[in-house]
């Protein structure tokens, strides 16, 4: 377990149509949605399995909706509070590109106000700690190229398929 992951986060698993994901949540909201092995998953083994806690129960219920084309928003109590003010910045700004739509790293940078910190805001979008509902895998390289998603770029291109509009 990290040192982010304070003694009150639970877990639980979810059985997504892309593998397998965790799933965690702190008193504050979610703090944590990755698929099973992606790059930069922290050690949860050590909280608390609670495949009943509130926020869990929803975030569960709403990625079934998103993964069955019955949701374009997520209505839950996030906790981004684990990563740095710039990191949260990033995360945050992630939230405004809607179902649908995608955004270049250079375009995010812009709308934190730091737009030479292209590689810094790429940095941060990898580290995101809640995939899929803070949707980094909607940011795409300055040519419109799929690049760097924690999960795979297999999975980011079905996501992005997911969202296209019909």
């Amino acid at each position: 377990m990290t040192s982010r992951l304070a003694s009150q986060t639970v877990r639980t698993h979810f059985d997504s149509p892309l593998g397998p994901m965790t799933l965690a949540a702190s008193s504050q909201g979610l703090c944590g949605v990755w698929f099973d092995g992606q790059k930069h998953q922290p050690d949860t083994s050590a909280l608390a399995h609670d495949p009943g806690h509130p926020v869990l129960l929803q975030a569960q219920a709403q990625l079934a909706d998103y993964f069955a084309g019955q949701r374009s928003v997520f209505d839950l109590p996030l906790d981004l509070d684990r990563g740095t003010v710039f990191q949260q910045s990033v995360w945050r700004a992630l939230l405004s590109i809607a179902l649908g739509d995608t955004a270049a790293y250079g375009t995010l940078a812009r709308r934190i106000a730091r737009p030479l910190a292209v590689r810094a805001v790429a940095a941060a979008i990898g580290r995101n700690p809640i995939s899929i509902i803070v949707p980094c895998h909607r940011v795409l390289g300055a040519n419109g190229a799929l690049t760097g998603y924690a999960g795979g770029l297999d999975r980011k291109a079905a996501l992005l398929q997911l969202e296209r509009p019909v």
